[in-house]
């Protein structure tokens, strides 16, 4: 009876084990699992879709919300989050007109103005979050959004700026075989900060900030610090954006980004990525960008109104954050 006992034990053991294992690879690969389903989904809805042109036209479109996406997973793993990305993007965008345009400058300057401004809001927004202590970045950045955007039209008067030299356009508009250098871009810079997250001992940093802060201040961590980092590489993100859309559109607008942050924080969540923090990853979400990326240009391939597209993204960033508090609870529930 003894021997009956243990070995029904060992095989709940077992099951308990698999069951583990089936619902941390779903975790890992669930998204990309989504992303792979719909592709097929998709194919079979239209004979357009699966073709070398369409998905280089994919990759191109994505490029933007994979960069303001990666910038956001920074502070959505530290529990925090970035509403200013958008309004950020568009000042770096004018002030690069500005110098590069109006004022006839080298475009390598333009390019490295572009990306300082974008840094420098970035950096703006967590040192207003860490030393003046305000309870939640969602009140910094809020601040910092509505700055930037203001900057953004008064630069111009509120007036866009075109003509861009052709090395700035380079980034945007130009291809390496069939493939969008600006997907080449996002590839390479994916990688850094994959690196960065996984090899750094700040990438560290940032997961145990958002997995509990406290502890991790008194583990010895600098977490001012490491916001601070945290917040500039999302401000730096949402400059080299703005000069990827200017690469494509050959343009500076002042309105450039408004509503970008919402589908940069729905990419990093349907990645898998946690807004309670301390979970998430790069690979995810760029995952979660290809996600929304293809997800539109199918709808738009089905002559689906924009109206419902939107109702649509819509409903699938309430699923993914509903899965994401489902899996919080199983979480707690288990520990």
């Amino acid at each position: 009876m003894e021997k009956v006992t243990q070995l029904l034990g060992e095989v709940n053991v077992e099951e308990h084990k698999q069951e583990k294992n089936y619902k941390n690879l779903l975790g890992k690969f669930g998204s990309l699992f989504a992303l792979i389903i719909l592709m097929i989904v998709l194919t079979f809805l239209s004979d357009k879709f699966l073709t070398v042109t369409n998905l280089m036209n994919i990759a191109r479109q994505s490029t933007i919300n994979a960069l303001l996406a990666l910038g956001m997973l920074l502070p959505i793993l530290t529990a925090g989050i970035d509403l200013s990305v958008g309004s950020i993007l568009a000042v770096s965008i004018m002030v690069m007109g500005v110098v590069s345009v109006t004022m006839g400058m080298h475009p390598i300057l333009g390019i490295l103005v572009c990306l300082l401004v974008g840094a420098g809001f970035g950096l703006l927004n967590g040192v207003l979050l860490t030393k003046l202590r305000l309870p939640h970045p969602f009140i910094s950045t809020l601040g910092t959004m509505n700055i930037a955007r203001g900057l953004a039209l008064i630069i111009t008067g509120a007036a866009p700026i075109a003509g861009f030299p052709y090395m700035i356009q380079y980034f945007g508009s130009e291809y390496v075989g069939p493939i969008p250098v600006s997907f080449v871009v996002v590839l390479v810079i994916y990688f850094i900060f994959h690196i960065f997250l996984t090899r750094s001992q700040t990438g560290r940093y940032i997961y145990a900030i958002g997995g509990n802060k406290e502890a991790a201040r008194l583990s010895g961590i600098n977490v001012d610090r490491v916001l601070i980092i945290v917040y500039t590489l999302s401000g730096l993100m949402a400059g080299l954006a703005g000069l990827m859309m200017v690469g494509r559109v050959n343009s500076a607008f002042p309105l450039a980004g408004s509503g970008y942050e919402l589908d940069a924080i729905a990419a990093v969540i349907i990645g898998g990525a946690s807004f309670f923090g301390g979970v998430g990853t790069v690979w995810g979400t760029l995952v979660g960008v290809l996600i929304i990326a293809v997800l539109r240009n199918g709808l738009n391939l089905l002559n689906v109104s924009a109206d419902l597209q939107m109702a649509v993204i819509g409903v699938v960033i309430i699923v993914a954050v509903f899965v994401d508090v489902l899996r919080q609870r199983r979480s707690k529930a288990s520990s």
